[in-house]
C-alpha cells in the first residue's frame, strides 16, 4: 500500500523529521481559506512519480493563480490516475538536495539504507551517486553515520542528516514498512533540513498490526478485515490501493482508461552492457549498485514503478515487455536483469511476459540472455516454464548480480 505524500509527511511529522507547513485540498475553493502564507507550491497526490515533469506541481504567489492551478492539476491524470486530492505547501528554497530511503530486501530480509548527494528529479539520472548500506545486525546509529561517510558528507551534516536517517529507520520499524523514502531532503544555505518530498509503501500483510495505517488506504477497518478474512479462507485478496475497491462516485467525473504500451516509460542510459528492468526506484538503486559491485557496467535501465498502478487485464504482461524491449534495443546489451518484487501473482505475469518475449526474439532469430530475480518464486515450476529459453533464475540480488555480470563477459 503506497501512501500518499500528505499521509506520509503525517508519518514524518510524527517522528519530529522536518515537514514544510503545509494544507490538505480537497477542492478548488479550499484555496480562499488557505492558512499559509503565499508564494506556496501545489502538489498533486497521486501515487505516480513523476509529477514535476507531467505537470503536477505548481508554484503559486496569489489566491486568483492558485484556484486556477488547483484546477488544471484536479483534472489532470498522471499515469492514468486523477487527483483527490492536492497539497499546499510553502516554498522552500533549498541550497542543496538529497536521496534517502530505507526499503526492504525480501529475499535477505534485511534492510538496506540509500543515500545520494544528487536527489531530485533528476535522481534516475545520478545513480553513480547512490551509496548502499545493508542493515545486517542490529541497527544503531553506526549505520546512518556509514551511509552519510560512504556520501561524502561532511561536517555537521553528518550527525544532522544521520538522525533523519534514524528517524526513517524507526518508523520502517514501528509501522512495519516496506519503504520510507526522502526525495528531496532539502538543505538550506544554513544547514536547515526540510523533507521536501516523501513516500512510504506499507505492508499488507502488517496492516492488522498498524489499524492507524488502514484508513489512510481510503477503507474502513471492518472492510479491510473482512478482506482478511476472505483471504485466509482462500477467497480474492484485492490490493488495498486499487481503484475498484474506492467509491464509484469518486471517478465519476475523471473516468479512468486502462494503461496500454503507448503510455510512456522512461529509459535511462548509462555506458556498459547489462540492462536492468526493475520496479521502484529503491529497488532500481540497488541493483545498479550491486551490479556495479560486481564489476559490471549497466547499460541502461528502466523503472516499472508501482506495480498496483497496472489494474487493466494484461497492462502489467504488455508493459514488462515493452520494458523489456526498451532495454534490448542498444546492442551493447549482453544481458538483461529482471528485478521485480511483488506479489506471486503480479510475478506470474511477469514471467508469462519474459517468457512471450523471448519466444519471439527466438523466431526472430535474435538470442538474449535473462537474469530473473522474483520474489515467493517456485524455481521448479519456472525453470519448466522457460524450458529451453535462455534465462537464468536468482534467489538474492547479489547472486543475480553475479549472474548478469558474467553472463555479460
Amino acid at each position: 500500500m503506497d501512501l500518499l505524500e500528505y499521509q506520509a509527511k503525517s508519518l514524518f511529522r510524527q517522528m519530529a523529521i522536518p515537514i514544510l507547513p503545509s494544507q490538505r485540498i480537497d477542492k478548488p475553493a479550499d484555496l480562499k481559506g488557505l492558512k499559509i502564507p503565499y508564494p506556496v507550491v501545489l502538489k498533486s497526490q497521486v501515487r505516480a512519480g513523476g509529477r514535476g515533469r507531467a505537470g503536477g506541481i505548481k508554484f503559486v504567489e496569489n489566491t486568483i493563480d492558485a484556484v486556477a492551478a488547483a484546477q488544471t492539476i484536479f483534472n489532470l491524470p498522471i499515469e492514468d490516475e486523477y487527483p483527490q486530492v492536492l497539497l499546499a505547501e510553502a516554498k522552500y528554497n533549498a541550497d542543496q538536495e538529497l536521496y534517502l530511503a530505507v526499503l526492504l530486501d525480501p529475499i535477505a530480509r534485511r534492510p538496506v539504507l540509500l543515500g545520494s548527494r544528487q536527489g531530485g528529479m533528476d535522481v534516475e539520472g545520478s545513480i553513480d551517486q547512490m551509496q548502499q548500506v545493508a542493515v545486517d545486525q542490529e541497527f544503531s546509529p553506526f549505520y546512518a553515520r556509514r551511509l552519510m561517510l560512504k556520501m561524502g558528507l561532511q561536517g555537521d551534516l553528518i550527525q544532522s542528516v544521520s538522525t533523519i536517517v534514524e528517524k526513517m529507520y524507526r518508523l520502517f520499524v514501528q509501522k512495519d514498512l516496506d519503504l520510507v523514502e526522502i526525495n528531496p531532503l532539502g538543505i538550506s544555505p544554513t544547514g536547515e533540513l526540510m523533507a521536501l518530498d516523501g513516500k512510504v509503501s506499507a505492508n499488507d500483510d502488517a496492516l492488522g498490526r498498524h489499524p492507524d495505517l488502514i484508513p489512510l488506504s481510503g477503507k474502513k477497518q471492518s472492510s479491510w478485515l473482512g478482506e482478511e478474512r476472505r483471504s485466509a479462507s482462500g477467497g480474492d485478496r484485492r490490493n488495498s490501493n486499487s481503484k475498484s475497491q474506492q467509491s464509484p462516485s469518486q471517478f465519476d467525473s475523471k473516468p479512468q482508461s486502462p494503461i496500454s504500451n503507448s503510455a510512456s516509460l522512461e529509459l535511462v542510459e548509462l555506458e556498459g552492457n547489462v540492462g536492468i528492468l526493475c520496479n521502484g526506484v529503491g529497488l532500481t538503486m540497488a541493483t545498479l549498485d550491486a551490479v556495479a559491485h560486481q564489476r559490471g557496467k549497466p547499460a541502461n535501465f528502466v523503472n516499472l514503478g508501482s506495480l498496483d498502478r497496472y489494474h487493466a487485464v494484461n497492462a502489467l504482461r504488455e508493459r514488462t515487455e515493452l520494458g523489456l524491449e526498451l532495454v534490448a534495443q542498444d546492442k551493447s546489451v549482453k544481458v538483461i536483469l529482471v528485478n521485480i518484487l511483488d506479489s506471486a501473482s503480479k510475478s506470474e505475469e511477469i514471467i508469462t511476459a519474459i517468457a512471450g518475449y523471448l519466444e519471439r526474439k527466438a523466431r526472430a532469430n535474435r538470442h538474449i540472455q535473462v537474469v530473473l530475480r522474483l520474489v515467493e518464486l517456485d524455481a521448479d515450476a519456472v525453470k519448466k516454464r522457460f524450458g529451453q529459453l535462455p534465462v537464468q533464475l536468482a534467489s538474492t540480488l547479489d547472486e543475480a548480480a553475479t549472474q548478469a555480470v558474467s553472463s555479460a563477459k
